[in-house]
């Protein structure tokens, strides 16, 4: 080593024991997210230093101390890396592996510890309770093995009843679910048993079941995983997806996104990111599931709802948060594929024909339009058109018609997708002019293309106004044809030209009074008896633009079969339905976004004789809770989940503002959770756009406050409705939306520990505690509210002893003027007290600890006075040293005052100042009364 590397090296030493100090006095401090950044440098600067396993190790207890389980195991494993066998790192580690539920793993840290350390204090009482915990997981394991032979004996052997097998299955399935269980099955022989039986297998629930298995075997285990493929091997899944039956083929497509994630590192929750080590791993296993998914997509042998699944797979994992396919696809001509499904047609029906359904066009769109939207540079973005390009030139060569009607068809659905590649299409010379040609010929098939074609063409304001000019005429003439799907497609195209003016009633394309005639031409359409679901589907797209006039609003909600038809046909779950359904519910329930005018900006505009936008007086207050409740009661909120399926964000966007529009009124939000709103609610709060993951959070919070949660969020829904909550109370959010979400909060963390300790982990108690200093009454009540619950919690206890001034905090508002915030605060600091003697003596190191004593006991509200009592009472009985401390004050008197007044609102208060004199009493502070 040369000496200027030398000297490099012991300045970076040094640098890294700088950091090592000032981590360890943040770590006193108890400012630990600050320490694991210091300690973070530390280890950066000290690769070669000979402290590297002490920084790790203390890094690890600070992550210990957020709770950060899998961070701390990590560090731990790096220090015993370099200094085996270190008993702090030892201790460390068995205690991460405790909270992550290892126990064998922590109990054979500790038993090691023990050896080396016979006379470890800290290390007993551990030792102790993970002996407890692995004899008694022992024994379980013992259980859970015999259940396994007795359930797979009865799952696997045809001669057992039906019912009996079916129940054996569903145990299977439970088992399977538990770690444990999951390997003891699949030691025990379970994958190539499920092989043999579903090539004979008849029953479909048992089908499914056993399809589930295989699904929650490769669950968070890479070797499980690895197995499972190569055992049964990707054909036999694909084999599984090809059916018509949709909960086969439900179980299938998440048997195959549990594998990818299981090989990548995700899990099922959607901020879930992948590991990029593993991916490497195990990218052979990745790729080959791509290929074949990707070949599935245009198998001719496959059903239609196999091909929707396998399309909504590669839309599910384009993302640069999933596996970043995106590029890929482009690379393997995935968009020609994609495309050819964009292009199928049900009248094209022969041998070499796909199978598809009345949304595998929309999904594939939805597709197309997911990698575009991951095309982060003008070199991708460039290759995604060459390939457009070139499969629209390709089909434009071909002279027979077929070629011509299906590219239109192509195009359209890149007008529904992605709608800048779409726009750059049809403005290539000569297509927008085929089409029109193609509208006025005689062939019916050519007429229809062309008519969606126009429609999706009209996509903004300005495509509107160009085609206003040739193509309303051709539309025009359309809509009096003898065919009922090219007079809806005609009628729709009108709808949307004449629908550009939006909600904004100083704007009309057409004279006054026409969009009432098309509204009621689509009504027409919607619900004459005997009309096939497409046809109903387009006047539902009519309606959706025609529903930003308010006098269709009105016109519509009156009209009840009109409503029942819309709901009924979105609770399809045809993906092709979507747009026109909900953007409809969206335009009654007044859910899009409005742009908020000012005063002076209207007068600003009447000056430059700028045009204003005007809102209609249907549009107020009262009449739109009216139509909302009209829908809910009609039965919107099944109808919104039934579409919810969805892959593309803005349509998810829309369900959830439809339903957070519904959840505003809170007699509605029963009939949400009753109609199975809430685990909808879930998935959009955490999948989508920014708005859309908005919209969704702040329903669950109306639903949260409104409604019992053990009722709203059974189960592990209560666990999983604290991250949307919490996502709610940023400052970039409004501040109703940090009110509800408070509130729901509030009574979330009343429900039990486990709900508690989910807040805690999620850093959930920072962000509440935020909004005590805001200088907003309601936004602060509801926050002290939801601490006094918090506090309940011995975890959350502990944060209130570390060196901060959460209790100065909660004192000092006890002097606030809004009774219900002093009450909140004073119940908090009463439950603190009753358990921490480190936060009693917190509330001496505030300089007026005595006059916010006083202030409580003098309060003239008796519930704040009985919480100011009882915090007195904690702090007496918490020894000697605080009870002298306190009983040199006035305290006494006032105590003494109040134990004699007669008025009965405050019995509560007198009895607990009575118990105060007889524990003053106790220690001979005072003498005893004659």
């Amino acid at each position: 080593m040369t000496s200027s590397n030398a000297t490099d090296d012991q300045q970076q030493g040094a640098e890294a024991l700088t950091y090592k100090d000032k981590g360890n006095q943040a770590f006193k401090d108890g400012k630990y997210d600050e320490a694991i950044k210091l300690y973070t440098q530390a280890i950066k600067k000290g690769e070669k230093h000979k402290e590297l396993p002490i920084f790790y190790k203390n890094r690890a207890q600070a992550y210990l101390k957020e709770s950060k389980w899998e961070e701390a195991l990590a560090d731990c494993n790096e220090s015993l890396k370099l200094a085996p066998k270190d008993p702090k790192a030892l201790f460390r580690r068995a205690q991460a592996y405790e909270s992550l539920k290892k126990y064998p793993e922590a109990y054979k840290d500790a038993t090691d510890l023990f050896k080396s350390d016979p006379g470890n204090q800290s290390v007993q009482p551990m030792l102790k309770r993970l002996h407890l915990i692995v004899q008694e997981k022992a024994a379980e394991n013992a259980k859970t093995s015999n259940k396994v032979q007795q359930m797979m004996e009865l799952a696997f052997e045809m001669a057992t009843p039906i019912d009996k097998r079916r129940s054996a299955v569903n145990n299977l399935l439970v088992l399977a679910k538990d770690e444990v269980g999951a390997d003891m099955l699949y030691k025990a022989g379970c994958i190539p048993k499920i092989a043999s039986i579903t090539k004979v297998e008849k029953d479909a629930d048992i089908y499914v079941n056993f399809v589930r298995v295989v699904a929650e075997l490769c669950a968070n285990s890479v070797d499980r995983t690895k197995g499972v493929l190569t055992e049964l091997g990707v054909p036999w899944f694909m084999r599984v997806l090809d059916h018509k039956h949709e909960e086969r083929v439900s179980a299938a497509q998440y048997c195959l996104q549990t594998i990818l994630n299981a090989l990548s590192g995700m899990d099922i929750k959607p901020d879930s990111k992948p590991n990029k080590e593993l991916v490497k791993e195990n990218q052979k296993e990745i790729d080959t599931m791509l290929s074949c998914l990707l070949y599935s997509v245009t198998d001719r042998t496959i059903s239609g709802p196999a091909r929707d699944a396998v399309i909504e797979l590669l839309t599910r994992n384009v993302h640069y948060t999933a596996l970043e396919w995106a590029e890929r696809l482009v690379e393997l001509r995935g968009l020609f594929r994609l495309l050819d499904v964009c292009s199928e047609l049900e009248e094209y029906k022969y041998e070499s024909a796909m199978d598809i359904t009345p949304s595998s066009r929309t999904i594939a769109s939805v597709c197309l339009a997911r990698i575009y939207e991951n095309m982060y540079h003008d070199i991708a973005r460039g290759r995604f058109m060459e390939q457009i390009d070139e499969y629209i030139k390709d089909k434009l060569l071909d002279p027979d018609l077929e070629s011509k009607v299906r590219v239109t068809v192509a195009i359209t659905s890149l007008l529904l997708g992605p709608l800048d590649v779409g726009n750059q299409i049809i403005g290539r010379e000569g297509i927008l002019q085929m089409i029109l040609a193609m509208a006025t010929t005689d062939d019916v098939l050519q007429q229809k293309v062309a008519c969606e074609c126009i429609y999706a063409a009209a996509s903004k304001k300005d495509k509107a106004k160009a085609l206003c000019s040739g193509g309303v005429d051709i539309l025009k003439k359309l809509y009096h044809s003898k065919d009922d799907g090219i007079r809806v497609r005609a009628l729709v195209g009108l709808c949307k030209i004449g629908s550009y003016g939006g909600e904004d009633a100083g704007i009309r394309p057409f004279a006054d009074g026409a969009n009432l005639k098309l509204a009621e031409a689509c009504r027409r359409f919607l619900i004459k008896p005997g009309k096939d679901k497409d046809i109903r589907r387009w006047a539902a797209d009519g309606l959706a633009y025609l529903t930003l006039d308010a006098e269709v609003k009105e016109k519509l909600i009156e009209d009840k079969a009109a409503i029942h038809a819309l709901i009924d046909l979105a609770r399809t779950g045809d993906q092709s339905c979507l747009y026109g359904v909900v953007t409809t519910f969206v335009n009654l329930c007044n859910a899009y976004e409005k742009q908020e005018i000012l005063p002076e900006m209207i007068e600003l505009a009447k000056f430059a004789k700028v045009h204003i936008p005007e809102e209609h007086d249907l549009d107020d207050h009262d009449f739109v809770q009216k139509r909302i409740a009209v829908l809910a009661n009609e039965g919107i909120t099944t109808a919104l989940v039934a579409l919810s399926k969805t892959e593309s964000n803005n349509s998810r966007e829309l369900i959830a503002r439809v339903l957070n529009a519904v959840c505003s009124l809170q007699e509605l939000r029963g009939k949400v959770v009753q109609d199975g709103g809430v685990k909808c609610l879930l998935k959009l709060a955490l999948e989508g756009t920014d708005k859309g993951k908005r919209h969704a959070s702040q329903a669950l919070a109306r639903i949260g406050i409104t409604i019992n949660p053990e009722v709203a969020f059974a189960g592990q829904r209560s666990l999983d409705v604290i991250r949307p909550l919490l996502n709610l109370l940023p400052q970039e959010c409004t501040a109703l939306e940090n009110f509800e979400a408070l509130m729901a909060l509030t009574n979330l963390a009343a429900m039990n520990e486990t709900v508690r300790l989910r807040i805690l982990e999620e850093q959930g108690l920072t962000k509440i505690e935020f909004y005590l200093m805001e200088d907003h009454e309601l936004l602060t009540r509801a926050a002290a509210q939801c601490l006094c619950n918090m506090v309940m919690s011995d975890e959350a206890i502990k944060k209130f002893e570390g060196d901060n001034d959460r209790v100065k905090f909660l004192a000092l508002l006890c002097e606030l003027e809004d009774e219900e915030t002093v009450k909140a605060c004073s119940g908090a600091l009463a439950i603190l007290s009753s358990s921490s003697k480190k936060c009693i003596k917190k509330i001496f190191d505030i300089k007026n600890w005595l006059e916010i004593l006083h202030v409580l006991i003098a309060n003239p509200s008796p519930a704040v006075q009985h919480r100011g009592v009882a915090l007195i009472l904690n702090m007496i009985n918490a020894g000697e040293d605080i009870a002298r401390e306190l009983l040199q004050t006035d305290i006494m008197e006032l105590l003494s005052g109040l134990s004699q007044l007669p008025d009965e609102s405050r019995a509560k208060a007198r009895e607990l100042a009575l118990e105060c004199l007889k524990a003053a009493e106790s220690f001979k502070l005072i003498e005893k009364a004659e």
